[in-house]
């Protein structure tokens, strides 16, 4: 009698959940929609390509990651391009896996305004968190931190413009839930009054298979297409608003904001 091994369990997976915008003045804005993102678990890459007929790795699907969508498009792979960044940092830990939570390509596009970044060192603690931010004009720029044992957020000086209708002079604050039976990315933004504006997504987590990547193709078609229709679409209500225009200024010189924790 013939024995079937039964597959191994993803440590990828899907999360569906909803996304929430609140900015607080000078005017109130609130919108929430429903999508999902990917988890996907670098090292996982090539087994999720053999094993899916829905996604496939570097090339085009109905679902699909790309190396150059994601850290360095030099073609340096995402866990090449993730250990450089660790190393310059000097956190001084051997890494281990890494996960992704990103916006997968839908028929081969995809926006990600934020993709966040763990990683876990060889006895599988987490000790990294990189947020890597896109806006819309094709700039990006990624900060990284140290986990803190002690404090749940992660906070940086602003320094890449994202929305015309904020400018560089404020701080953010990341806080982050671990990958799970869901996952949580809430990232508040604070000007010299105070807490200004807040986004969050929470997600449950469904197996990777092909038939949930088919529910949800049908759910939510052009996802990533439906988030930059939102951005857009939002920007002119606070247009309407009269909530006061920036202009895009220089991307920053330095790619990695590093932040060092003292407290490990």
């Amino acid at each position: 009698m013939t024995v079937v091994a039964e597959p191994t369990k993803l440590r990828s997976g899907l999360y569906e959940g909803a996304m929430t915008h609140h900015r607080l003045r000078p005017r109130d804005h609130r919108f929430s929609y429903r999508l999902f993102y990917g988890l996907f678990d670098l090292d996982e890459l090539p087994q999720l390509d053999r094993r899916l007929r829905l996604f496939s790795h570097n090339s085009w699907n109905a679902f699909s990651l790309r190396d150059d969508k994601h850290g360095s498009d030099d073609g340096t792979t995402p866990r090449e391009w993730i250990g450089q960044q660790l190393a310059d940092a000097e956190y001084g830990f051997e890494l281990g896996r890494v996960q992704v939570l990103a916006f997968p390509a839908v028929v081969g596009y995809v926006f990600n305004p934020i993709s966040v970044w763990w990683c876990f060192d060889t006895d599988d603690k987490l000790r990294a968190v990189l947020h890597e931010v896109r806006n819309t004009f094709g700039d990006k720029h990624c900060y990284l931190s140290e986990v803190d044992p002690t404090d749940p957020r992660q906070s940086f000086d602003k320094e890449l413009h994202v929305s015309p209708f904020m400018d560089l002079e404020k701080s953010y604050s990341f806080t982050l839930t671990a990958p799970g039976d869901t996952v949580g990315v809430r990232i508040r933004e604070d000007d010299k009054e105070g807490k200004l504006f807040t986004a969050s997504f929470v997600g449950r987590r469904v197996e990777f298979t092909d038939r949930n990547l088919a529910r949800l193709f049908v759910r939510y078609p052009l996802i990533t297409l439906k988030s930059v229709f939102a951005i857009h679409w939002h920007a002119l209500q606070l247009w309407r608003k009269k909530i006061r225009f920036h202009r895009r200024p220089q991307p920053p010189a330095d790619l990695v904001t590093i932040k060092k924790v003292t407290s490990q």
